[in-house]
């Protein structure tokens, strides 16, 4: 018996039967579109959590932290290891200092970069330039909401808290800074009097806008030759303001507290990673994290699917009845067959195909519907948090996400639960009696 006239004895005895294999096709269908749309909420959160994760975060990037901080003679180390794109280094200045415009004033982070390595690793500005010059300094993109006017201690004891914001928010710079001059203040102690020195510093660039709305950038890069001039000043490394209490100092010139080795592309950081392990140093990465987070929620994933699986499981039990019930109504037409030579596992075949036909159909309408439900989730509920709640979820959340794995993995499932359902069914067929069959036409 050729595949073709399987498939229309198969096919005229599911129209026989239209009403039945509908609903055993529709419990199908929904046990399918359940397991996707139940496992597709875990892919959901866990592409946000990623997503959340990498945004704006270079994937090549490796925090390295040591006991002590940082020579220059261990950050060449650290650049020559093989895949090693470029190495950054920065210094920061311990000095409780402030950056002055007019009437305007700012507490800004304030380091020491080495410039070259920052660009090779992919540091960008909004505007302006690198700075060439001693006095050349480039502010965060949000340095200018930093600068602001000081409020009286007066003013503010009779303002609510809303007034509050609101008189800081009035209160800040609202020009541009790019090509302004700033005052850098540094302040040492001198026994127990307070010293300050002012250096004139211009502003040559502004850094790259973050790509999070909530990661505000304020800090500012100073040049070595500032950094000198604040060393002179303060008589200690990096500006550090003395200890009335303690006078000794074991800190060191020219040393650099945070660096961070670029590689050339993502596959490379595990090995390099192991490599500055070895020198004896710590590592960080994005890839450590995202580690951790695809273990938790592969987890979750195959928990999600198992909880999916068992509606499916339910679905198989309409599916065995279904089967049982044809086997039964068609007992004299498998006895012809078995009559005229049909051979058992043909006979088996037959119904086994029909099983996998009801399974197929039900895994794809189970997906259609999956999709028209992931697609519907992700438009409507963001709005209706926003409505009812009165919050805006995360940019780039995802409740539910389908990757095409999930399909495949469903009508996986559902193929072999069905192909098991009609499997018992389907022998029984090859068992008929052919002239049990072949009484009932006397």
């Amino acid at each position: 018996m050729k595949f073709k006239d399987r498939y229309r004895f198969v096919r005229a005895n599911m129209k026989k039967n239209r009403t039945r294999v509908f609903m055993t096709v529709l419990a199908a269908t929904i046990g399918c579109a359940f397991l996707i749309v139940l496992a597709s909420i875990g892919f959901g959160i866990h592409r946000t959590a990623i997503k959340d994760i990498t945004n704006g975060r270079l994937m090549t990037e490796i925090e390295v932290h040591g006991e002590k901080p940082f020579t220059i003679k261990e950050v060449n180390q650290l650049d020559k290891l093989k895949n090693t794109k470029t190495v950054t280094r920065k210094q920061r200045v311990e000095n409780n200092l402030a950056y002055h415009l007019g009437s305007y004033r700012s507490q800004a982070e304030t380091m020491v970069a080495y410039m070259p390595a920052e660009k090779k690793a992919g540091f960008e500005l909004n505007s302006g330039k690198m700075p060439v010059h001693k006095n050349e300094v480039i502010v965060g993109y949000d340095f200018a909401k930093s600068l602001m006017k000081e409020i009286p201690e007066k003013v503010r004891k009779g303002l609510s808290e809303k007034e509050a914001q609101q008189k800081m928010k009035d209160s800040q710079f609202k020009g541009e800074v790019l090509g302004e001059t700033l005052q850098l203040e540094i302040q040492q102690l001198r026994g127990k009097k307070v010293v300050k020195k002012k250096i004139p510093v211009t502003i040559a660039g502004v850094g790259k806008k973050p790509s999070k709305k909530w990661f505000l950038n304020e800090s500012v890069f100073i040049s070595e030759g500032v950094l000198k001039e604040i060393e002179a000043f303060t008589k200690t490394p990096r500006g550090i303001m003395n200890d009335p209490q303690n006078s000794a100092t074991d800190e060191k010139y020219n040393v650099f507290t945070d660096v961070k080795v670029y590689t050339h592309d993502a596959g490379e950081v595990e090995a390099v990673s192991k490599k500055i392990e070895k020198l004896g140093y710590s590592t960080y990465s994005a890839q450590n994290e995202l580690k951790e987070i695809n273990v938790v929620f592969l987890i979750i994933k195959i928990g999600l699917i198992t909880v999916g699986t068992v509606a499916v499981l339910i679905a198989s039990i309409g599916i065995f009845n279904t089967m049982t019930m044809a086997v039964t109504e068609r007992a004299q037409d498998i006895g012809i067959m078995k009559a005229i030579g049909a051979h058992p596992g043909v006979i088996k075949k037959i119904f086994l195909m029909e099983s996998s036909f009801i399974g197929l159909l039900g895994a794809f309408f189970g997906t259609l519907i999956a999709y028209l439900f992931s697609y519907g989730v992700n438009m409507f509920l963001p709005v209706l948090i926003q409505q009812f709640f009165h919050e805006k979820p995360p940019e780039n959340f995802y409740f539910s996400y389908i990757p095409v794995t999930l399909p495949l993995i469903c009508i996986a499932i559902c193929f072999g639960v069905t192909l098991i359902s009609g499997l018992r069914p389907a022998v029984r067929a090859t068992q008929v009696d052919v002239l049990k069959a072949l009484r009932r036409d006397i």
